[in-house]
């Protein structure tokens, strides 16, 4: 493979690694501009989606898209579990709180699901096959293929919902003013509940669409929920094309780091692009995140 076809094959698995960061920055995006809230238990969303997904297909034998229907609804409930005994019963919680209250809840549904599932390392089949596909002189595998897909599906229902339907347009209100949108009769703790519900949601499906590449366990959800914490920073928090990007661009870097200089930096790109956006543009990279928040 020359070295024009090595930077195509980065790219590829930059951008499947990138679209499931989006997919994770986007749940964090939602819950912070419907609630003000950063909710640092996204990244056990993740986890719980590939590792339920695992336990209904090879612990209750079920088929491989039931099992995944089934943790999409299990943690979808768990999250909104968490909203209503951690989160609402908070009267005039300060951001320090809540940062507080989240991260605890992280350890524990993780402390759980050690329980649960133990330490061991698990996978689930590709939703395809594993036969690779040739491609511009890179290879790509199908489950890169779902991934694109997948998240592209979410994206434009995500976009359908928010602007087209009514609910959604009360929590876009909701994340400009809330007083203003409880005046109008917006039930704005009901607006934090579906926030809370969509992206328990989001984080689930990316979880289970990485795991038949990345493997899952208990513990995945630390690196991956901090690593679509950063998308979402450099999409400005925007829950539209902004924390996207972030997403992309961040799983770009990160493979051309990976493949071009050392493997041992992957993890390290992420940590220093967030850093620098923080110091230099804390705002974000786009200048329309602002404006686009839902």
């Amino acid at each position: 493979m020359n070295f024009s076809h090595q930077i195509v094959q980065y790219l590829f698995s930059g951008l499947s690694t990138g679209a499931i960061y989006s997919l994770i920055g986007l749940g964090f995006a939602i819950i912070y501009n419907a609630t003000g809230i950063i909710n640092f238990a996204q990244g056990e969303f993740v986890m719980l989606g590939g590792m339920l997904t695992y336990f209904f297909l090879a612990v209750v034998k079920m088929p491989l898209f039931a099992s995944m229907a089934l943790a999409i609804i299990i943690s979808t409930i768990i999250g909104i579990v968490f909203e209503r005994l951690a989160i609402r019963p908070l009267k005039k919680p300060t951001p320090l709180n809540l940062v507080i209250i989240t991260i605890g809840g992280s350890i524990f549904i993780r402390g759980v699901a050690m329980l649960v599932w133990g330490k061991d390392t698990h996978t689930i089949p590709m939703f395809s096959g594993n036969e690779p596909l040739l491609l511009a002189g890179a290879t790509i595998l199908p489950q890169h293929m779902w991934i694109f897909a997948i998240t592209l599906f979410i994206i434009i229902i995500n976009k359908l919902y928010f602007y087209y339907s009514i609910s959604g347009k009360a929590m876009r209100a909701c994340s400009y003013n809330r007083n203003a949108a409880s005046l109008v009769g917006i039930d704005v703790k009901r607006m934090v509940l579906f926030s809370f519900a969509i992206s328990s949601a989001m984080g689930s499906v990316a979880g289970m669409i990485a795991a038949p590449l990345t493997m899952t366990s208990y513990d995945v959800g630390i690196m991956l929920g901090l690593k679509g914490f950063c998308a979402a920073i450099i999409g400005g928090m925007s829950s539209g094309i902004g924390t996207v990007l972030g997403g992309l661009i961040l799983g770009v870097l990160e493979s051309l780091g990976a493949g071009l200089l050392s493997s041992g930096y992957k993890d390290a790109i992420a940590f220093i692009i967030l850093l620098l956006i923080l110091f230099i543009r804390p705002q974000g990279i786009f200048k329309k995140a602002e404006t686009e928040r839902v």
